[in-house]
C-alpha cells in the first residue's frame, strides 16, 4: 500500500483524520487510501452526453442500487436554515442556484459557510422570475395546522376545490404555490417525525394529497440519523417525482441504513471544553429535582447525563436555555456540562471547517443546530433519486430532465 503524506493541511482536518482512523481502527495511511479510492469511484459512472444507443426511448432500464453514479443537477434550498440540505445535495454533484432563510442570525451563518445571503421571506417569492430554473427542490418547511373550515363548506355546497382551499394561509400554501409555478421534476421535503399524527393526521393527509393534485408521486419515510451520528433523531423525508417527466412508477427507493457500526457520542467530545459550559450548583440541583418530581409523577420528563458510549436524545432548538436534553458527564465529581457548540455542530454531522466558523453567539448556534438537518442524511436520500434521474436519461436516450 503506498505511503500517503499529510502536508500543509488545517488541524481542524487533522483532528478530524485522527478521529476517523483511530475509530475505525485502522492506520492512518489505510484511511487516507480508503478516502481516495472512493472518491475516484465516486466520479466513474455513464457520461450524460453519451447517445446510449441501445437504450431507446422508454426501454425498461433497471436501476441498479451498487452504482454510484454522477449526474448534474441543479437545486434551490428553500427555508434553508444554514446549509444542511444543500450541503446533502452538493455531496452527490448538486449545484445549488438560490437559497431562502427568512432568520438573520441563520442568514449570517450560511453566508460565512457559503459565500451567499439567502433571500429572506418565502411568502416575497410569488413570480416565476423570482426563482431561477430548476432540477430538485429542496425545503425544510415548518410543520403547520390547516384549517379545513373552507374545504368543508366547498364539500357541503358540492364545489371543487384544490390545495389552494386547504392550505391557504401557510407556509406550506406558498411552498406547494412555488412548486405548482415551477415544476420542478423534483422535489425534497423534511419534517419532523410527527408531521405524520400532528393535527389527529389531518396535516400529513393535507400535505399528501397537496403534492398527489399537484400530479407528484411521493415516497416519504422516517429517517433516524443515529446510523450517521450519535444523536437519536427521527425526521420524515418526502421524495416526490413529477409524473409528468417521470411517469406514474419512479424506481425510487430509500436507501437500506449504513451497515457500519455508528459513531458513539465520545468520538465528537472536546479533550479540553471551556469550563464556563459547566453547570452552575444551582442550576444542576434545580434540574436534578425538576426529573424527580416528573419521574414520581410518571412521565420522562427532566434532564438526561448521556452515555460517551452511546448516543443523545434529539438536539432541539432550546438547548441553549439549559442544556437539558444533552448533558455530558464529567470526572472529578464535577457538574455535568453542557455540549459547546462545536460539539453540538459534530453532533449533527456538520464538516469540521464549517463548524469551526462561528460567526453568531453561542445561543444562536445552539439554536441553528437544533433547527438543522443532518447532512449524511439527505444524502443518503439523495444518492437514489440521482439513480432515478439516471434512470430516466437512459429510457429517454440522453435527454435531458427538463429543457
Amino acid at each position: 500500500m503506498p505511503n500517503v503524506l499529510i502536508r500543509d493541511v488545517p488541524e481542524p482536518i487533522r483532528a478530524q483524520i485522527r478521529r476517523e482512523h483511530q475509530r475505525r481502527l485502522i492506520s492512518q495511511n489505510s484511511y487516507l487510501v480508503s478516502l481516495l479510492s472512493d472518491a475516484v469511484e465516486s466520479q466513474k459512472g455513464p457520461s450524460l452526453f453519451d447517445r446510449f444507443e441501445d437504450a431507446p426511448v422508454e426501454q425498461d432500464v433497471t436501476v441498479q442500487s451498487e452504482k454510484n453514479y454522477s449526474v448534474p443537477f441543479t437545486f434551490v434550498d428553500l427555508f434553508s436554515g444554514i446549509g444542511g440540505m444543500r450541503l446533502g445535495l452538493e455531496a452527490v454533484g448538486g449545484t445549488c442556484l438560490f437559497s431562502c432563510e427568512v432568520d438573520r442570525y441563520a442568514q449570517k451563518t450560511y453566508l460565512a459557510w457559503f459565500g451567499e445571503n439567502p433571500e429572506g421571506d418565502v411568502t416575497a417569492l410569488k413570480g416565476k422570475s423570482d426563482i431561477p430554473p430548476h432540477d430538485v427542490l429542496a425545503a425544510g418547511f415548518p410543520c403547520q395546522p390547516f384549517s379545513l373550515a373552507g374545504v368543508s363548506k366547498k364539500n357541503s355546497l358540492g364545489r371543487e376545490h384544490g390545495f389552494k382551499d386547504r392550505t391557504q394561509g401557510t407556509l406550506f400554501f406558498h411552498l406547494a404555490t412555488i412548486i405548482d409555478l415551477h415544476r420542478p421534476p423534483v422535489i425534497l421535503l423534511e419534517n419532523v417525525k410527527n408531521l405524520r399524527s400532528h393535527n389527529k393526521g389531518d396535516t400529513w393527509k393535507t400535505i399528501s394529497g397537496t403534492l398527489d393534485d399537484l400530479d407528484y408521486e411521493i415516497f416519504s419515510e422516517v429517517i433516524d440519523a443515529s446510523a450517521w451520528v450519535p444523536q437519536h433523531r427521527e425526521r420524515v423525508l418526502i421524495v416526490g417525482f413529477d409524473r409528468r417527466v417521470f411517469g406514474d412508477e419512479p424506481p425510487f427507493h430509500f436507501q437500506e441504513l449504513p451497515a457500519e457500526p455508528p459513531p458513539q457520542l465520545r468520538d465528537i467530545l472536546e479533550e479540553s471544553p471551556d469550563p464556563k459550559y459547566t453547570l452552575t450548583d444551582k442550576l444542576w440541583q434545580y434540574l436534578q429535582d425538576y426529573a424527580e418530581r416528573h419521574r414520581k409523577k410518571g412521565n420522562g420528563f427532566g434532564c438526561s447525563v448521556a452515555d460517551p458510549s452511546g448516543i443523545t436524545r434529539t438536539l432541539s432548538a432550546r438547548y441553549y436555555k439549559d442544556g437539558s436534553e444533552i448533558l455530558i458527564p464529567q470526572v472529578k465529581r464535577k457538574n455535568p456540562r453542557r455540549l459547546t457548540p462545536r460539539e453540538a455542530g459534530r453532533l449533527m454531522g456538520f464538516p469540521e471547517h464549517l463548524v469551526d466558523r462561528q460567526v453568531v453567539s453561542d445561543t444562536q448556534a445552539y439554536k441553528q443546530f437544533g433547527n438543522a438537518v443532518v447532512p449524511s442524511v439527505i444524502e443518503s436520500v439523495a444518492k437514489p433519486i440521482v439513480e432515478v434521474m439516471h434512470w430516466q436519461l437512459l429510457r429517454r436516450n440522453g435527454c435531458l430532465l427538463k429543457r
